[in-house]
């Protein structure tokens, strides 16, 4: 193994296990490292610790040349300053000294979240247009833990056969390993053991809960092909994907009067900020109400 291979695996390992990054993390901060790693020919901890200002703008300014948008910069940047900063730590190099550097401005989308009906819609063409019952019932199952219960799509596949029989609350590791008690509503809780029952695989202890058609752990690109084709189906736009659903959750707990602290402590948010947006999102929805009962916004 190369020298850079070595680092790169270095960086995997910590992501994967140290932080418990998702996969999609993983594989888009190795991908960034890599880039980094390859441009300027830093073979050890101490080199890439050594790497200033100037040549992360440098990494950032050829990436831009590629045509990358202002979100897609942002991300690379971050990614950047996350493994240089790793790089110092491994290096013993001083922490007050690490290069800064502020990425593009972008603008926040709101999160567009379904309608109670569009989510039960959904759940229902999913389980019909499913290969094989079990696999229906599966599918409906991940996808009523990110509505009914606002987990992300990782956090519903990284559970465990010995998460059965569900109770009435959930543990759930999140990100940065960040533990959180989520209730979980009977008809979740009916999904999930009827997937169980029905589960041709054996559901032994320190295997995965859900599983793909050959046995394998279930992967989340199966879970977004099969809302994709729902979605479709239904004649529902793109942004009617499984993530979503968690924003739905937020959305219709805070209209129905959840406050934002109870709200971030659901989502597992590790700052309030992050959980701000849902107003938003709410105020947004009472505007379209107001638009479309209003006699002049009608005229």
């Amino acid at each position: 193994m190369s020298e850079a291979a070595d680092l790169l695996e270095q960086w995997r390992h910590h992501l994967a296990i140290g932080q418990r990054r998702s996969p999609h993390t993983v594989r888009a901060y190795v991908a960034t490292a890599a880039r980094l790693l390859t441009r300027w020919d830093a073979p050890d901890w101490q080199q890439v610790a050594a790497l200033t200002t100037r040549d992360l703008r440098g990494q950032l300014a050829a990436r831009r040349a590629e045509s990358l948008s202002n979100a897609s910069a942002a991300r690379e940047l971050s990614a950047l300053k996350v493994f240089v900063t790793y790089a110092r730590e491994q290096a013993g190099a001083d922490a007050g000294s690490e290069p800064r550097l502020r990425g593009p401005r972008i603008k926040k989308g709101l999160p567009r979240p379904v309608t109670p009906d569009e989510a039960a819609n959904l759940a229902a063409v999913v389980a019909e247009s499913a290969a094989e019952d079990w696999i229906g019932k599966r599918d409906v199952a991940v996808l009523l833990l990110m509505y009914g219960a606002g987990l992300r799509i990782a956090e519903s596949l990284s559970l465990k056969a010995e998460d059965l029989p569900l109770s009435e609350t959930l543990m759930v590791t999140g990100k940065g390993n960040k533990q959180r008690l989520v209730p979980l509503l009977p008809v979740v809780r009916e999904a999930v053991a009827a997937y169980a029952v029905a589960c041709p695989w054996p559901l032994e202890r320190g295997q995965p809960l859900f599983r793909g058609a050959k046995g394998g752990p279930l992967g989340q690109g199966m879970v977004q092909k099969a809302m994709a084709r729902a979605r479709k189906a239904l004649g529902l736009p793109d942004t009617a994907t499984p993530h979503a659903l968690r924003h739905s959750f937020a959305t219709h707990l805070l209209g129905a009067g959840a406050d934002l602290r109870t709200l971030q402590e659901l989502l597992g948010h590790a700052s309030l900020g992050s959980t701000q947006i849902y107003t938003k999102v709410d105020a947004a929805a009472l505007l379209d109400a107001y638009r479309g009962a209003h006699p002049r916004e009608r005229d």
